[in-house]
């Protein structure tokens, strides 16, 4: 029988890491559980931190006895984690200003409830973020049920950086803004497999935004606005991750990192009403 589930204080919680994962939640104790699942098995970050927070239309996600063996299986592995719920519902961005809220460390990685994280990829990403410097490093997910689906016409927007990335102002309809094409279904998977990197390297190339992983430097995340713009925003809206990481850009830089070692789970969405473009409206 599963126990009842310790959900912890922000008052605990909140404290100088070098790392915070803040995922928000909805409807998906399945996909929470095997996200929740890849986190636990990371290695080279010790003592990470991780904020759930849940706006279920039932019970929270992270009461489902897989989700939260893994939670249990975090915290034995020395991960204080956070369990809250935030409602009513107010918007994504609201959503992602409330757990950014929630922590007080340098780099927090906004992580989907929909992504498995390799073992690996955590302490690739902040090694990335460390050496780069950036306002933002991200792992675009791949969609394995692409696999065989090769895009060659899309390969050409991959650009590394050949230094520490610099500031861009980046704009709808800009070239610029194409790179995003990259992350569709499993280029990056195609393009990764002609670099021939060794196990231990990795390479940062420039993008316009990332879905579903992105580590920021929370201090240059805040200084940028964080997310509270969604005072501006009315709830139904979508691309709240593209305005703040547009804004982190044209002042810090930012990079996206290879190899990725994000999978999306290919789950349909819980946000079914999204008339509203974030990034279009700011």
């Amino acid at each position: 029988m599963n126990r009842p589930l310790a959900t912890g204080s922000v008052q605990e919680f909140r404290r100088d890491r070098l790392l915070d994962v803040l995922i928000p939640t909805r409807d998906r104790p399945a996909e929470l559980a095997v996200t929740l699942a890849g986190l636990a098995a990371q290695e080279g970050v010790p003592g990470f931190g991780v904020v759930v927070s849940d706006q279920s239309d039932d019970p929270p996600g992270f009461a489902h006895p897989a989700a939260a063996t893994m939670v249990r299986a975090l915290r034995h592995r020395g991960h204080p984690v956070l369990l809250t719920r935030r409602l009513p519902r107010r918007g994504l961005a609201e959503h992602r200003a409330y757990l950014l809220a929630a922590s007080t460390a340098r780099y927090v990685l906004c992580l989907d409830d929909d992504v498995w994280l390799e073992p690996g990829a955590v302490h690739r990403l902040v090694t990335a973020i460390e050496e780069l410097g950036c306002g933002f490093v991200g792992n675009g997910v791949h969609g394995l049920s692409y696999l065989d689906d090769v895009r060659p016409e899309t390969h050409r927007h991959y650009r590394e950086w050949d230094g520490p990335p610099v500031p861009e102002r980046i704009r709808p309809g800009s070239p610029e803004w194409d790179r995003a094409q990259i992350h569709s279904a499993a280029n990056l998977l195609h393009v990764t497999a002609g670099l021939d990197l060794t196990p231990e390297s990795w390479r940062a190339y420039r993008v316009s935004w990332i879905g579903g992983c992105v580590l920021y430097d929370r201090a240059k995340l805040v200084d940028s606005g964080g997310f509270d713009f969604w005072r501006r925003l009315p709830p139904n809206h979508q691309g709240e991750d593209v305005a703040a990481q547009l804004s982190v850009l044209a002042s810090h830089g930012g990079a996206g990192v290879l190899p990725s070692g994000a999978y999306h789970l290919e789950s349909p969405t819980t946000v079914t009403d999204r008339a509203v473009e974030a990034w279009q409206l700011l």
